[in-house]
């Protein structure tokens, strides 16, 4: 399961970037008051965890079917 929220974390986190690079929207800044804000921050450490934790995926050994 933390897989999975982690994974999501890092694909809001992907998007994010992308509408920054694409048309110069901070879309989490933009929902939720401006980069400053406190909600702001949290969503962007979350973010920054799950990309953390997702680090840990490329490590983890091949599951192996029956």
């Amino acid at each position: 399961m933390i897989d999975k929220i982690a994974l999501l974390l890092t694909i809001i986190g992907g998007l994010n970037w992308g509408l920054i690079g694409i048309f110069q929207l901070d879309a989490v800044a933009w929902l939720f008051g401006g980069q400053g804000s406190i909600l702001s921050r949290v969503i962007y450490t979350l973010v920054a965890l799950g990309a953390i934790w997702c680090i840990s995926l490329l490590f983890r050994p091949e599951p192996r079917d029956r």
